[in-house]
């Protein structure tokens, strides 16, 4: 298992070793004691799966108490996947990174609590896993605008198109009016 650095400390795009043979592949998904290893909380509570046609966008989404680090992996399609700092305290509040996600390529993306997640579902659909560190506090759910130009979340969406949204998400704030960490 390889742990690259992203753009953003804290957020790290994990590359798992991945078995082939004539029967097909064998990949380790999660190891504690390598998350450990590499200083990551290996403690998580909570497992979720999304599924999704192409052009849906989730996020970006947060949880402003009990905030929650992700493991995010997609076993069936592809996804681009963000990350948004959204501590005010950090020096990188604001800033977003990216990583294409695949069930081919195996990428997983570690997203720490303090930051804002969202995917735009790049195939016809995808199938994304993400393990949490907290469990989801409905009340605490919060969601921040997917097109913020203060932002400028490079999308990767074809021309002219529009990201199929929930209503949550489209009549999320802008950051500049949202809650967010200290």
């Amino acid at each position: 298992m390889e742990i690259q650095s992203t753009d953003l400390p804290g957020v790290y795009l994990i590359l798992p070793d991945v078995h082939k043979d004539e029967r097909g592949f064998f990949s380790e998904l999660f190891s504690a004691e390598k998350f450990s290893q590499a200083g990551l909380p290996a403690d998580f509570v909570q497992d979720n799966h999304s599924g999704s046609t192409r052009g849906v966008l989730r996020g970006l989404h947060y949880q402003l108490h009990d905030p929650q680090g992700k493991l995010v992996s997609v076993i069936r399609g592809e996804v681009f996947d963000v990350a948004v700092d959204l501590r005010r305290s950090s020096e990188t509040f604001g800033r977003w990174c990216g990583a294409r996600l695949s069930g081919e390529n195996k990428h997983q993306l570690w997203i720490p609590p303090g930051f804002g997640h969202g995917f735009l579902v790049l195939s016809d659909w995808a199938d994304v896993l993400y393990k949490v560190t907290e469990p989801f506090a409905p009340e605490w759910d919060r969601s921040l605008r997917w097109d913020d130009p203060t932002i400028g979340i490079g999308w990767p969406l074809d021309a002219n198109a529009s990201p199929l949204l929930s209503t949550k998400d489209a009549q999320a704030p802008f950051l500049t009016e949202a809650e967010v960490f200290p």
